[in-house]
C-alpha cells in the first residue's frame, strides 16, 4: 500500500531541555511584560503592599510589651529591627502564584498557555519576579529606618553573612514559589483549593515567624517551627538580616532551607503534571 506523504509529520515532542532553552531566550521579554502590568495595575499593588502591615501592628504590641523588660533576646530596639526585617523580607519573597493558578485552572484559561511553547510556570515565575523592583522601591524608606535604628547588629558588619542572606532570600523566594505553585495545583484535583491556600496563609503565619519571633513561641509550638519549611520562607532570612544568627549556624541553616526547596520543587511539579494530564484529559 502506498504511504500518504501529503500529510505532514507531526511535530517532535517539546522536552524539558527544549522548554528550558525558550524559557531563557523568552525570560528577559516576560520580565518586561510581567513590570509593565505591574506599573499599569500600581494603585491595586500599592494597596496589596498597604495591606501586609501586620509586623507593624505586631511591633507595637511587643515594643509595649518589652518596655517592662526584654523578652528573651528582644528588647524594644531587637523588636524593632526583627520586625521591619520581617516587613522587608516578606515584600521581597512573597508571591500568589496560587490564587492565579487556581483562577485560571477553574475558568479554564489555563488551556491558552499550556499551548504555548514556554512552559507556564516560566511565565508567572517571571512575572513575580518583575516585581521585586517595585517592592523594592517600596520598601526602601523601611530599610532606611533599619538601618538608622539597628545599623549596629544588621548583617552588613559580616561578609559571610551578607552572602548567606543573599542566598537565603533567594532561597525564601523560590521555596514560597514552589509552594504556591503546588497549592495552586491543587485546584486541579479539588474545588476547594482556596481554602487550603488561606489555611495554609494561617499557619504560615504563626510558624513562618511572621506575627511572632520563634523564640517567643512557647514550648512544642517553638520545637515545631525550627523544623517546619515555614521557618525557612521568612524567619531564617529575618534573623540573619538582623543578625540574630552566627555564621557558623547559618550556613547550616541555608543548607536546610535549600533542601527544603529543592523538595517543595520536586513535590510541586511532580502535583502540577499529574493535574495538567487530569486536566487534558477532561478537555480543560
Amino acid at each position: 500500500m502506498a504511504t500518504d506523504t501529503s500529510r505532514p509529520a507531526p511535530p517532535p515532542p517539546v522536552g524539558p531541555g527544549t522548554q528550558a532553552a525558550h524559557a531563557a531566550r523568552a525570560f528577559p521579554a516576560l520580565l518586561r511584560v510581567g513590570l509593565s502590568e505591574v506599573v499599569a495595575y500600581r494603585a491595586e499593588f500599592l494597596v496589596w503592599i498597604l495591606t501586609t502591615n501586620m509586623p507593624l501592628v505586631m511591633l507595637a504590641l511587643w515594643h509595649a510589651v518589652a518596655a517592662d523588660g526584654a523578652v528573651g533576646r528582644f528588647g524594644q530596639r531587637e523588636f524593632t529591627t526583627y520586625y521591619l526585617g520581617v516587613l522587608a523580607v516578606r515584600l521581597l519573597t512573597s508571591n500568589w502564584v496560587a490564587w492565579e493558578m487556581s483562577m485560571q485552572i477553574r475558568d479554564g484559561t489555563l488551556s491558552t498557555k499550556l499551548l504555548r511553547p514556554i512552559h507556564p510556570l516560566y511565565a508567572f515565575a517571571a512575572q513575580h519576579l518583575a516585581a521585586v523592583p517595585m517592592r523594592a522601591l517600596v520598601i526602601s524608606p523601611i530599610v532606611a529606618l533599619l538601618v538608622y535604628t539597628s545599623s549596629d547588629r544588621l548583617v552588613g558588619h559580616d561578609l559571610g553573612l551578607a552572602v548567606v542572606l543573599a542566598a537565603a532570600l533567594l532561597g525564601a523566594w523560590l521555596l514560597n514559589f514552589f509552594m504556591m505553585v503546588l497549592l495552586g495545583a491543587l485546584a486541579f484535583f479539588i474545588e476547594s483549593a482556596l481554602g487550603v491556600f488561606e489555611l495554609w496563609i494561617a499557619v504560615y503565619a504563626i510558624f513562618s515567624g511572621y506575627l511572632i519571633p520563634l523564640e517567643a513561641l512557647p514550648g512544642w509550638v517553638r520545637a515545631a517551627a525550627t523544623v517546619l519549611p515555614f521557618r525557612f520562607m521568612l524567619a531564617f532570612p529575618t534573623e540573619v538580616l538582623a543578625g540574630l544568627v552566627e555564621r557558623r549556624h547559618a550556613v547550616v541553616l541555608l543548607g536546610w532551607q535549600w533542601l527544603y526547596v529543592a523538595g517543595a520543587a520536586t513535590v510541586a511539579l511532580t502535583v502540577w503534571r499529574a493535574g495538567v494530564r487530569r486536566f487534558s484529559a477532561f478537555g480543560g
